[in-house]
């Protein structure tokens, strides 16, 4: 494929929209005892996190398939293989999504496409470490992660299987204001291709099917939390055109800092 096409699809400068906060809510400074943080030879050390913004919920199946139009290089007829697999929006029709999937969190999405749709908005992905500080949240708190309650309610949605259609956004907000960061799907990061699981695992079978194997294997600090351990087993072992039907996405603003 020439070079000139591949740079046309991964940027959309000239495209973006002005980089507005509607649908976002500004993240706090803070710090986070990450479930990476050993792995990535930090000595435990909390991360720290810069104020950013964050989509109060994931972009939904109505505001893809607008994007699609606007943005036709993106549409599931005309995407290189490169950017996505043959599942790649596989489950919206040619003319757009019905009534029941408008407001349900878009799926079978890559990467690439993700990535694009949030550049068309002034934005980015979150990065895992921005990703894990908010969905360690609970309504009250922002660091719910030792509560025996919270994990219990969240492993519940993960044990379930995931051959259905997710529901619709609009769950209850978190200590943030942030939306189904949990129970919901699963979400791309900007650095999944640098969490901890070995390349080696990738490519090999049905994406669909590795968020059921395999986290309780990884050799990270807080085992206690294996929900998210789930999420760096899934997101550690794709590869940026896989598309599964629990994988979706919301988009993250670096916060600007006005000169003097």
């Amino acid at each position: 494929m020439p070079l000139l096409i591949v740079a046309s699809l991964l940027s959309v400068s000239g495209i973006a929209q002005a980089a507005s906060t509607e649908n976002y809510q500004l993240i706090p400074a803070g710090s986070i005892d990450s479930v990476l943080s050993a792995g990535r030879g930090l000595s435990n050390l909390p991360v720290k996190i810069n104020a950013f913004y964050l989509r109060t919920q994931p972009v939904t199946t109505a505001e893809f398939f607008a994007f699609t139009k606007t943005h036709p290089e993106w549409e599931k007829a005309s995407i290189p293989s490169i950017f996505a697999d043959e599942s790649y929006l596989s489950q919206i029709p040619d003319s757009g999504p019905d009534a029941s999937q408008a407001e349900t969190p878009v799926t079978q999405v890559s990467w690439f496409a993700a990535q694009a749709y949030c550049e068309s908005e002034g934005g980015r992905l979150p990065s895992w470490y921005e990703w894990e500080y908010v969905a360690a949240a609970d309504e009250t708190h922002a660091d719910a992660r030792k509560d025996p309650k919270w994990r219990a309610k969240i492993l519940s949605w993960y044990s379930q299987p995931g051959s259905s259609s997710p529901a619709k956004v609009g769950g209850v907000a978190n200590y943030y204001g942030i939306r189904d960061m949990h129970g919901l799907i699963w979400e791309w990061v900007d650095d999944f291709n640098a969490l901890l699981v070995s390349a080696d695992s990738r490519n090999q079978g049905d994406p669909d099917q590795l968020q059921y194997c395999g986290a309780g294997a990884i050799s990270l600090q807080d085992r206690d939390n294996f929900a998210v351990l789930m999420r760096v087993a899934l997101l550690s072992a794709m590869n940026g055109a896989n598309t599964t039907r629990q994988l979706g996405f919301r988009c993250a603003k670096t916060l600007t800092q006005e000169k003097p």
